[in-house]
């Protein structure tokens, strides 16, 4: 009974935070704006040279979207604890970890997703061929669900500050150096025609690592921050 009640209110609370990201539609398209703003601009930057395009593209996605994902952080919970909702939240009889989950899943959804459907047409920009757009496609898949767990966590402990938000990308950055290596890494491999498996798999232990322990340190810090 209680796990159908937690799963009925989970289903509910993803409907809410999807119906609020979309009247937030200006805060919703930012990350996926300046994801296109800054590749453009590194496109326009080096010209037409295909070469240094394709050597350097992978790289600039990768910091492009790190940078994207930073700047959609501050509005994780950022709304629900000015109007009071996050601590009504925290007293609900459902488990914090599992609504940060939830939260944080459906903001990847709504900011991190779509820089992924964006990818194939700015790689065209950088002359990417297929097989290397695979494996940043993959590698982005993988790692920016990552980079939104751990952002949660810095989110969460500068949640009662009220400019939280460089602190915040402060405290997080580091944090991120480990998954922005391993993407990287794995477009290298990729255009010398080396398997980026290792990478890729490590990268997947990152974000098994940090599903399990971001939700339960971010629920942890923002029950902190509520009192």
């Amino acid at each position: 009974m209680r796990r159908h009640t937690s799963g009925t209110f989970s289903i509910t609370l993803l409907k809410r935070d999807f119906r609020l990201l979309l009247r937030r539609r200006a805060d919703l398209f930012q990350p996926v704006l300046f994801y296109l703003i800054v590749i453009v601009l590194v496109s326009l930057g080096l010209g037409a040279e295909p070469n240094q395009l394709k050597a350097i593209g992978p790289a600039a996605l990768w910091v492009a979207a790190l940078l994207a994902t930073l700047l959609g952080l501050d509005n994780l919970f950022r709304s629900d604890f000015e109007d009071g909702s996050l601590e009504q939240l925290a007293l609900s009889p459902h488990p914090l970890a599992m609504l940060v989950m939830i939260r944080v899943g459906a903001h990847w959804l709504a900011t991190g997703f779509p820089l992924l459907i964006i990818t194939p047409v700015l790689a065209e920009l950088l002359y990417l061929d297929a097989v290397i757009l695979r494996t940043v496609l993959l590698s982005l898949l993988i790692g920016t669900p990552t980079m939104s767990l751990i952002g949660s966590v810095g989110v969460a402990l500068t949640i009662g500050l009220r400019h939280g938000g460089l602190l915040s990308a402060l405290i997080v950055l580091p944090l991120y150096v480990p998954v922005l290596i391993l993407g990287t890494s794995a477009a290298a491999s990729a255009m010398v025609g080396i398997s980026p498996s290792s990478q890729l798999y490590a990268l997947s232990a990152l974000l098994v690592f940090s599903a399990t322990l971001a939700p339960l340190a971010t629920g942890a810090a923002l029950r902190v921050g509520l009192h």
